[in-house]
């Protein structure tokens, strides 16, 4: 009798627990349900400061419109926030085009930028999603090589790498060690075989230190990140097309893309430039508040 109160009490205080811990679950709602009132937009976003950034703008141009909104920041790699916008928990989300294409198709053609498109409605539909217009504004993946090790052996190319790459240590998020666009297809596509493959974070702060400190030489950046250039970093031309693009552009649900939702959404795509999103990108590396930005931004466009 002793053991089965005290296994009781055991089982009563885990529930406890993960009970006060679900409050950190950018994944929890109070809204009840799988996507809440059907009214309201619940925009979520990638695990990395540019996607949050761009669903701040779409939460507060929302907002600015009269559109009830629930924010779900920081949800994760593009396989978990896809799911997460597949059974409702989230029904906003910035996304990257091309990438979003060669995710839901790998052997699909992401090289015609005007077919992308529809290619995209096509893998979406039977799901209830649908994308909204593309912005200008770009933020592929680049492989960028540290400043020594690029004059030393003449980098210009992912492919120059080939009979160097063996010596050298590639940074990159936990996702590239399968994604095609990756490890894998730097393997199969260039023929690349590192020495090792650090896993850090995409194109983030943890990347950056690696490459800067000597732990990588090789590294995963996004292109319309201002770190390249400040810190004398080579961006190495994909010349074999391994990349997609990477226009932004808004994927939602289609039940929750109203005609005042969509317009305010395309108004977004129709202003964002690369220009202007590295300049933002520049302030949340200085630590600036993304709120802040992002209503800054919204202001000067008149959104």
């Amino acid at each position: 009798m002793r053991k089965k109160l005290l296994l009781a009490g055991i089982a009563a205080a885990a529930a406890i627990v993960l009970t006060a811990c679900s409050g950190n679950d950018p994944m929890s709602s109070d809204t009840g349900g799988a996507g809440g009132d059907p009214g309201k937009i619940i925009v979520g976003s990638a695990d990395f400061a540019e996607s949050q950034l761009l669903a701040t703008i779409y939460s507060r141009a929302l907002q600015n419109a009269g559109v009830e909104v629930e924010e779900k920041l920081n949800i994760g790699s593009r396989e978990v926030y896809l799911q997460a916008l597949r059974d409702g928990s989230i029904n906003l989300l910035p996304e990257y085009n091309g990438s979003l294409l060669k995710q839901l198709d790998n052997d699909a053609d992401s090289s015609d930028r005007t077919g992308i498109r529809a290619q995209l409605d096509t893998l979406l539909a039977p799901e209830g999603i649908i994308v909204l217009d593309e912005a200008e504004a770009e933020n592929a993946d680049t492989l960028v090589a540290v400043s020594d090790v690029a004059a030393q052996y003449g980098l210009v190319s992912i492919s120059d790498l080939a009979p160097i790459a063996q010596k050298l240590t590639l940074a990159g998020p936990a996702e590239w060690k399968s994604r095609f666009e990756g490890v894998p297809g730097l393997q199969e596509v260039y023929g690349l075989e590192f020495e090792e493959f650090k896993v850090l974070d995409a194109g983030g702060p943890l990347t950056l230190a690696a490459l800067q400190n000597g732990q990588a030489q090789v590294g995963d950046m996004f292109s319309s990140d201002p770190a390249i250039a400040e810190n004398g970093l080579v961006a190495l031309v994909d010349d074999k097309g391994l990349f997609p693009p990477a226009n932004i552009l808004p994927v939602i649900r289609e039940e929750a893309a109203t005609e005042k939702v969509r317009t305010v959404l395309n108004r977004i795509s129709a202003t964002l430039t690369t220009e202007q999103l590295m300049r933002m990108n520049g302030r949340v590396a200085a630590g600036d508040d993304i709120g802040t930005i992002a209503d800054d931004w919204l202001s000067e466009q008149g959104l």
